[in-house]
């Protein structure tokens, strides 16, 4: 059992089959070999971001420490593993009494990132740690993509509200971590009812085109929402004339009627003429939602329109084009035996082309200009600098196999709005480019 980040108790299935045979075979190599027990280093990191974007959002951290906790092989997975002869019976035994017991340190969520940033570091033995890597990069692949998404989009709203709104777009559990990384990049509320229950996000929802072709007439539809819902509902307007729906919908709800949606057409020239009738009719307090397939790019184009909210589905939960942050989960450092006094080794993988990575047990810090302003990613292997023991960006996240920094998720949220507030302003461009930090290597 988990605490869902302090929200509601789940019951968490094993995650343990939530990886790739390849795990499993290496530890059974190495368990053979007698380096199973090596005290290893991985860690997790991109080489670059997605094309175009200026920063990454750390998102999914709160599900990996919940996936890391219920990493474990109940007698069903063992059965099968033997039954399919998927490695030995030796290692059946010894995933038998498999509980992770190292340490884990990472970027908090909601921590921007950049090529290079170690964002995950685990450390125990290589077989303990290797068997974590396929759900470790799932979890943060997606989710990082999604709160990237959100974070963008969340800047082009400028301060308005965003309806995470995607269910019907993904997979259903999809969807869930989809709302909860939309939150943590700066959306407001959910659609979705199953993250509104794990997570404590707020949930809205009204009615949609159905409910008014359900009823005999719009004003009908239109009543009975109202009657059931309150003056404050939300109206969706454009199932047949904008121009009578609206006028329809004052008359039903009155001035106090809290909002219309408008899920179609040209929403800049509708947002002004719904504006303009709604003041026209008294009712100048009652709010404008748009929905119809967002993006980042059309939320932007929507700067000058008299707009209060924007629900976003399929681009969102799609990560606007960018579905994956392209993680990686590499070994980099590793003793010669499981002695705790053995030194760590830096290892790489050597490779021709862009899949070179860093070797080394690794810190980052972030270096401010004289503004305050972030100016450079620094990531370096032993003694941390004195003027960067201060900025350094990895924390504590389990010990000794312990979750140690399990927390609301409304702290990663408030955290990215005060990391993306940190970076130079072109950070929130739209416009293609290049990271808006450099990582600088010590």
């Amino acid at each position: 059992m988990n605490s869902a980040d302090l929200g509601r108790r789940v019951g968490v299935p094993s995650t343990a089959l939530f990886t790739d045979q390849y795990e499993l075979t290496m530890v059974q190599a190495a368990l053979k070999a007698g380096t199973a027990d090596r005290r290893s280093v991985f860690e997790a990191f991109t080489r670059r971001l997605p094309e175009g974007r200026r920063y990454g959002v750390v998102a999914g951290t709160g599900r990996v420490l919940d996936a890391v906790e219920n990493f474990h092989f109940d007698e069903e997975m063992l059965a099968f593993l033997r039954d399919q002869h998927i490695v030995d019976a030796a290692t059946v035994d010894w995933l038998a009494d498999y509980r992770f017991s190292g340490d884990i340190w990472g970027y908090p969520e909601g921590e921007v990132y950049f090529p290079g940033s170690p964002l995950l570091r685990v450390e125990g033995s290589f077989a303990e740690c290797v068997l974590l890597e396929t759900v470790i990069l799932s979890i943060l692949n997606h989710d990082s993509a999604i709160a990237a998404a959100a974070s963008r989009m969340s800047a082009a709203a400028g301060g308005r509200r965003l309806i995470e709104m995607g269910a019907r777009r993904t997979h259903e559990l999809s969807a869930v971590a989809s709302a909860r990384a939309a939150y943590v990049g700066g959306f407001h509320t959910t659609s979705d009812l199953a993250a509104g229950f794990r997570y404590n996000i707020p949930t809205v929802g009204t009615s949609a085109h159905a409910f008014t072709l359900l009823h005999d007439s719009e004003r009908d539809a239109f009543q009975a929402q109202v009657d059931s819902l309150g003056r404050g509902t939300s109206l969706l307007v454009d199932t047949y004339d904008v121009t009578e729906a609206v006028r329809t919908a004052v008359e039903v709800a009155g001035p106090e009627l809290g909002a219309v949606r408008i899920d179609s057409g040209d929403l800049l020239l509708v947002a002004h003429r719904v504006r303009q009738q709604l003041d026209e009719l008294g009712a100048t307090g009652t709010r404008i939602v748009v929905t119809s397939d967002l993006d980042e790019y059309a939320i932007a184009s929507l700067a000058a329109a008299p707009v209060d909210a924007y629900g976003v589905g399929t681009q969102l939960v799609t990560g606007s084009g960018h579905p994956t942050c392209s993680m990686v989960y590499k070994l980099v450092a590793r003793a010669g035996s499981a002695d705790p006094a053995d030194p760590l080794l830096p290892v790489v993988k050597k490779s021709l082309g862009a899949k070179s990575s860093r070797g080394g047990r690794k810190w980052a810090a972030r270096r401010l200009d004289a503004h305050g302003v972030a100016e450079a990613e620094v990531v370096g292997t032993g003694d941390v600098p004195a003027d960067l023991e201060d900025r350094q960006l990895l924390v504590e996240l389990v010990r000794g196999g312990e979750v140690v920094a399990r927390e609301p998720l409304e702290a990663a949220r408030e955290r990215h709005i005060a990391a993306r507030a940190g970076l130079p302003m072109s950070a929130m461009q739209l416009s293609r480019g290049e990271p808006v930090l450099p990582t600088e290597y010590a």
